[in-house]
């Protein structure tokens, strides 16, 4: 009888913590999902700026001799690439349960455009995204200048916790990667 009681208080705890465990809402596709849509003149050459900047190769860089030196003198004990005070900055969704990537998404592709338009499952498709609400309404984030959110997002990284920083100029810096849709004609 005592063992059926038991039994009897356990569920209620057990259903709880696995409801409490659910799945993201929104999952990280990872930026070979997003390119297609997102390169050439008419899209502003979005994928082709992020490309060629240091987010694409941001991964990378912790595979480096200089990275190595860097996480020694700051006593990391693992090599960069998986030290988390690292990786936090270094790739995209670091910190998120194996559950938020979709099969697409390589964390060797640094910081992707989901580290600051979230995970696009849910708005990454055509129909979604030709309306600026419905996207923002299936997770896309909107990192704008005109209201701050876009400097506040880059210093979540871009701060005096980075042991590389040096001074970040949010004004100096956004033009190397502002990737704005062209006017329409």
């Amino acid at each position: 009888m005592k063992r059926y009681l038991f039994v009897l208080f356990l569920i209620p705890i057990i259903f709880g913590y696995l409801i409490s465990q659910e799945a993201p809402k929104h999952k990280y596709v990872g930026v070979a999902v997003c390119a297609p849509c997102h390169k050439g003149e008419k899209k502003g050459k979005m994928f082709e700026i992020w490309q060629a900047s240091k987010h694409a190769k941001a991964y990378e860089t912790l595979k480096t001799e200089e990275a190595k030196k860097i996480a020694q003198e700051k006593g990391i004990k693992v090599p960069p690439y998986e030290a988390p005070e690292c990786l936090k900055c270094h790739v995209t969704g670091y910190g998120a349960p194996k559950e938020a990537f979709l099969e697409k998404f390589k964390i060797e592709d640094g910081v992707q455009c989901e580290t600051c338009h979230g995970p696009g499952s849910d708005y990454k498709t055509l129909k979604i995204m030709q309306n600026r609400e419905e996207a923002v309404k299936n997770g896309l984030v909107l990192a704008l200048v005109s209201d701050g959110s876009a400097e506040k997002l880059c210093r979540t990284c871009h701060n005096e916790q980075s042991p590389t920083f040096k001074e970040f100029d949010f004004n100096k810096e956004w033009p190397k990667i502002a990737h704005p849709l062209p006017k329409a004609e």
